[in-house]
């Protein structure tokens, strides 16, 4: 039988594993207590999100010629910190394109990590990319729409399988796709008991309306806006990764803003760790859902948020 090659097979996601390894530490499964769930602390790479272990496969895939031009990516704040953070431990000079209604933290972090940041309109953010690649013949490192991309996201799988090998679910936040086409592939084509189940906002629903439709639904950046969970406002899944949600992820549902906040706010007492709005998504959907607790892992994808958000979601 053919492999769909829009698919990431397993062997390119223990690949990745080995490539990113010097670069990326594993990180724990944290118990929420009394609750009973448990969160895979992403938000506790050098970066504060689990795009980093993408970023470094990708940039690490490169040959000389790539590294030495340099790259380019888009993002709105934690795929700009991953690629900038994995450029400058590489030695590869890189350029990032934000929107200019970016996370003031995430923009920093970015800064600091010695990146060009460029800020426009955020519908603009993809062809501004692309120009600046093809002005400055820069390598566009994707934010979700690559292979690369997916199969290092997919090591968060393999790292569940080995620490919580009695996990029947894991929830994973849904914005581009490539943090649960990978997940997905890895769970689903090592252990396909447990489920995978996506989780977006009701006010950034797109990834839900394509999955139903079996088609991809594209939604505005007006639109998407209006959530709090800043990074999952990108308003249409990439082609790849819903290739692989088609094929790997169980279902995907919904939360409204103020399950969002509760599941910070339970983030921070029952696991002492600090979660973004994108990051606390995975958990307020398996509350939502009321999944069998103690086999349920729920991704937290990052803890960057600002210092008096933060403070007014929690003291609330």
């Amino acid at each position: 039988m053919t492999q769909n090659p829009n698919l990431v097979t397993l062997d390119a996601i223990h690949a990745a594993a080995a490539r990113i390894a010097p670069y990326v530490s594993e990180t724990p499964i944290v118990p929420l207590t009394p609750t009973g769930i448990g969160l895979k602390a992403e938000s506790l790479h050098p970066i504060g999100a689990f795009k980093i272990r993408g970023a470094f496969n990708a940039l690490l895939g490169l040959g000389e010629d790539e590294r030495r031009r340099g790259v380019v990516a888009h993002s709105s704040g934690n795929h700009a910190q991953a690629v900038a953070y994995a450029a400058k431990k590489l030695g590869i000079q890189c350029t990032i394109v934000m929107p200019d209604n970016s996370s003031r933290v995430k923009l920093e972090a970015t800064r600091y990590w010695g990146a060009d940041v460029r800020l426009v309109k955020a519908a603009m953010r993809a062809s501004t990319c692309e120009r600046l690649a093809r002005e400055r013949d820069l390598v566009i490192i994707e934010p979700f729409n690559s292979l690369a991309i997916m199969a290092g996201t997919g090591t968060i799988g393999l790292e569940i399988l080995k620490q919580c090998p009695d996990a029947r679910f894991v929830t994973a936040p849904v914005s581009g796709g490539g943090l649960i086409g990978g997940l997905s592939a890895a769970i689903a084509q090592s252990n396909p008991v447990i489920q995978v189940i996506g989780v977006e906002p009701e006010l950034a629903n797109d990834a839900q309306r394509s999955f139903r439709a079996g088609r991809l639904v594209a939604l505005s950046p007006d639109e998407t806006g209006r959530t709090i969970a800043d990074g999952l406002r990108v308003p249409q899944l990439g082609e790849l990764p819903f290739a692989n949600i088609k094929v790997f992820v169980r279902d995907i549902v919904t939360v409204t803003e103020d399950e969002i906040r509760q599941a910070m706010r339970r983030i921070t007492a029952e696991a002492r760790l600090i979660a973004e709005p994108s990051g606390a998504v995975a958990l307020a959907g398996a509350l939502k859902l009321g999944l069998e607790r103690e086999k349920t892992v729920a991704i937290l994808s990052g803890g960057n948020v600002e210092a008096g958000l933060y403070a007014s979601i929690i003291g609330a």
